[in-house]
């Protein structure tokens, strides 16, 4: 029976004829109360609100925080932030009380390790451009004026990078949605490692020998590199989302985040290449300055590769043993709809109602490449007003490092508002991309006073501040909903195709920079970055904020042919592009009709799991409980649904579910 409380009361009885009274006194029925059982809307709100309304996106009312107006929702998301943050520094106090250095150890366990394959090859690609003025000045008949060496292989070398990566990032996207995250990771890391030792050892019969050698190398090492753009963007995601068949608060709230860190491991590469390459020059060389002997350039070169190469070797180990769980969530995806191999029609299906999306993904990604490789042209151009006799290459050098570490305060201010509902993706995207032109096109129609020493000093600042204002925004933005955006089955492939195409950017900008002079470079680039504002506005959704189990449900509508019965916040207009919203993919939003919606589909899901422990059961296998239901909802489920797993008639007895639920409880 039922009181106001909204509890169910197990009826009042005698105590069980030989019961021993210990340790509460004999059992009447009046010394505990559950959750009710039977299928009115109230019990159901009761048992369900947590998880079909969690309260960091609803309010006390059950409104969704989007549909709330601003100040209501700039108060909700404000005190939802607040109270994370205080959970936060709370649980970091108290890790610091039991162990002072534990907080390094989270940090190494959930941003370094899982980005530790993008960090090296950071380490690496930062390192071929930071190689090639020591080159010039070491081998300079080969590499500067092309005496004994092609000029179309010394060109190579940058092409045969990009066309390496470019290949991984396809093959590997299609691959790691085919076999599985942890396949991808760990075939990465192998090819990364053979690379690596390619280019260490290095050789040829001449100079123009080694450098073809160098450039197949490269191209071997690149295949590697371009599969860790999906397999780390998609593995941390799903680590974030979680394999569980309701989505968590972590994931909500801080899913951005934990992409973000893993992705910025790349800007802690690019830092410590450049301070190792410094290193072993001080060391090889006993100064910065020339002249820059071959022994020299031999040394550094192949021991800045060898470095790597140790710490990538590890990285198989550890991919190897230390995460077989890297393929989960994708593998519970496939086995929902019956899929054990690469999921084509889902394929098929992301082109017909998300190709917006991936215009989206891919536009905006080959945008930003071409502007971070226009960003070099500041360095290029401010170095040689302040050294008008030439500089070294430790001059160079030297402003790379103060280069890097203005990018990493765009990585970390990028992690800590990328989660923020009222900021979130798709602004970050958009004002960074606005920045950038901005920073752009002002020098571009006053280059005269810019490229002076009167206005050198306006020039640097413009271009440390296009340096942050990439990662904050695009670079970090791009990376992040180039998987976030497509359902699991095909997630891997869409972030791959999208780096792929932005590869094509930095194509595109390498050869184009050949053939125009400097200021004219500066006319050009500024309005991609425009074109890739625009690209956003239109085409991008922002997720912010949206559970992207939701995400997940409204595919699984869409691939059985029912869009229009998904009534749930993934197709709420404020995480539907613009594009999107004029399509009319919003009109089916129904926060009510969903409401009873989901849980039919959790009514669903908890049969399966049944269906599936008893199989289990019968076979003798083992059936995974991590992600089973909560006892409150089972008990539920099992009072209100027939034995052949279908939902329980309107004739069923309320009576009979009650006894049952009741009898569980005693």
């Amino acid at each position: 029976m039922s009181n106001d409380d909204g509890l169910y009361h197990p009826r009042v009885h005698d105590p069980a004829a030989g019961t021993i009274p210990v340790p509460h006194g004999p059992d009447t029925g009046t010394d505990h109360a559950t959750l009710p059982y039977d299928r009115n809307a109230a019990n159901e709100k009761a048992i369900f609100n947590y998880l079909v309304k969690p309260d960091d996106s609803y309010n006390s009312d059950g409104v969704y925080w989007a549909d709330l107006p601003f100040m209501k929702r700039a108060a909700f998301v404000g005190a939802v932030d607040a109270a994370e943050a205080r959970k936060e520094l709370g649980a970091i106090g108290t890790m610091m009380k039991a162990d002072p250095l534990s907080p390094i150890g989270w940090y190494f366990r959930n941003a370094v390790l899982p980005g530790a394959g993008l960090g090296l090859e950071g380490y690496v690609l930062f390192s071929i451009g930071n190689l090639t003025p020591l080159f010039q000045a070491a081998w300079g008949s080969c590499w500067n004026k092309y005496q004994v060496c092609s000029a179309n292989w010394i060109a190579a070398v940058t092409y045969m990078e990009i066309l390496g990566i470019i290949v991984g990032q396809v093959l590997v996207g299609v691959l790691g949605d085919w076999f599985g995250r942890r396949w991808g990771l760990i075939q990465d890391a192998l090819i990364m490692f053979g690379g690596l030792l390619m280019l260490t050892a290095s050789w040829g019969l001449d100079l123009q020998g080694w450098v073809i050698c160098y450039a197949i190398s490269l191209f071997f090492y690149g295949i590697g590199v371009g599969g860790e753009y999906p397999m780390t963007a998609t593995a941390a995601m799903e680590n974030a989302t979680g394999a569980g068949r309701v989505s968590t608060k972590e994931d909500r709230l801080h899913r951005g985040r934990k992409v973000t860190m893993a992705f910025l491991m790349q800007g802690w590469g690019q830092f410590w290449n450049q301070v190792i390459l410094i290193l072993l020059m001080l060391i090889f060389n006993h100064s910065g300055n020339p002249p820059y002997s071959v022994d020299m350039a031999q040394w550094t070169f192949r021991v800045s590769f060898a470095l790597p190469a140790l710490g990538t070797l590890w990285l198989v180990y550890y991919r190897t043993y230390k995460m077989p769980l890297a393929s989960k969530q994708l593998n519970m995806a496939k086995k929902k709809i019956h899929v054990t191999g690469y999921d084509t029609k889902s394929l098929g299906l992301t082109f017909t109602y998300f190709g917006g999306r991936l215009l989206a993904t891919t536009g905006t990604w080959f945008c930003n490449d071409v502007f971070f490789y226009g960003n070099k042209l500041f360095q290029s151009q401010f170095i040689s007003v302040l050294s008008p006799h030439g500089s070294t290459i430790m001059t160079g050098w030297t402003w790379n490092l103060v280069n890097v570490v203005v990018s990493l305060a765009g990585y970390y201010m990028a992690c800590f508002l990328i989660d923020n509902k009222l900021f979130g993706r798709k602004n970050m995207m958009q004002l960074g991309f606005l920045m950038d032109f901005i920073l752009f096109v002002v020098p571009a129609f006053h280059f005269k006073y810019y490229s002076s020493i009167e206005g050198v000093t306006a020039f640097q600042t413009m271009y440390f501040l296009s340096s942050f204002f990439n990662q904050f925004g695009p670079n970090s933005v791009t990376f992040l909903v180039a998987a976030e955006v497509f359902p699991t089955p095909i997630r891997a492939t869409a972030h791959g195709l999208s780096a792929a195409v932005g590869k094509l950017g930095a194509l595109l900008a390498s050869v184009l920079y050949n053939y125009i002079d400097t200021q004219m470079k500066f006319y050009v680039v500024p309005w991609f970055g425009l074109a890739g504002m625009l690209l956003t506005l239109l085409f991008l959704p922002d997720t912010t904020g949206l559970d992207l189990e939701e995400q997940e449900r409204r595919w699984k509508y869409i691939r059985s042919g029912r869009e229009s019965e998904y009534h749930g916040v993934a197709v709420h207009p404020k995480h539907l592009s613009l594009w999107e919203r004029l399509r009319g993919a919003g009109k089916y939003y129904d926060p009510e009709l969903d409401y009873a919606s989901k849980i039919n589909d959790m009514r669903e899901d908890w049969s399966e799991k049944q269906e599936a422990r008893r199989q289990a059961e019968v076979n003798g296998g083992v059936f995974d409980t991590e992600d089973d239901y909560s006892q409150h909802i089972h008990d539920h489920f099992t009072a209100t649904t027939q034995p052949d797993k279908t939902v329980a008639s309107s004739a069923a007895s309320d009576e009979d579910a009650l006894r049952a639920a009741e009898k569980r409880t005693l």
